[in-house]
């Protein structure tokens, strides 16, 4: 269950050094050479739909950022998809349900952005099946997608009803910008 004492707020009302030393403290300063920093590799995240989780005390506690990336089919074309991630809180909030506050919020943003005419793109994340399932993640869609590093296929996940339209086989990468 959400934490009822988050405060939700757009990520782009935080300070970056901010931002930074949370997904430090949450996944360790070596998390760059991890396989998601390379898909997203010179993308800048979607403000609408990237938040951060403050506390009771005001204190930051909890982000979520979502990229502009890509499935470049076997034929080099790119198909456009949302990445999830990190959700990031800090290790002693763990549990409280802030993460869970985040992808409510994320999710919420999406919908409202699809109701508005926005095109309603699939969203794909590495991640916990068991924990990211709840929001229809699944790797059902994904066993013919590559990533650029390491990563076990159980834990690449998409959702979204723009899956049916996806290629079966593929590599994540950062959207094209040429």
């Amino acid at each position: 269950m959400a934490d009822q004492s988050a405060t939700i707020i757009p990520l782009s009302a935080v300070e970056p050094d901010m931002i930074e030393a949370l997904l430090d403290r949450a996944f360790g300063e070596d998390r760059h050479g991890r396989t998601a920093y390379r898909i997203r590799t010179g993308m800048d995240w979607l403000e609408a739909l990237s938040f951060a989780a403050m506390d009771e005390d005001d204190m930051l506690v909890g982000t979520i950022q979502c990229w502009p990336v890509a499935l470049i089919d076997p034929k080099g074309r790119a198909v456009p998809l949302v990445m999830v991630g990190p959700v990031a809180v800090v290790p002693e909030r763990q549990g409280e349900g802030f993460g869970i506050a985040l992808m409510l919020a994320m999710l919420d943003a999406e919908r409202r952005m699809a109701a508005d005419g926005a095109a309603s793109l699939a969203q794909v994340l590495i991640g916990d099946a068991d924990y990211y399932g709840r929001w229809g993640f699944s790797s059902a869609a994904t066993g013919g997608w590559r990533c650029p590093g390491p990563f076990e296929q159980d834990r690449l996940l998409a959702r979204g009803p723009a899956l049916a339209a996806m290629p079966a086989e593929g590599m994540l990468a950062p959207w094209p910008t040429e």
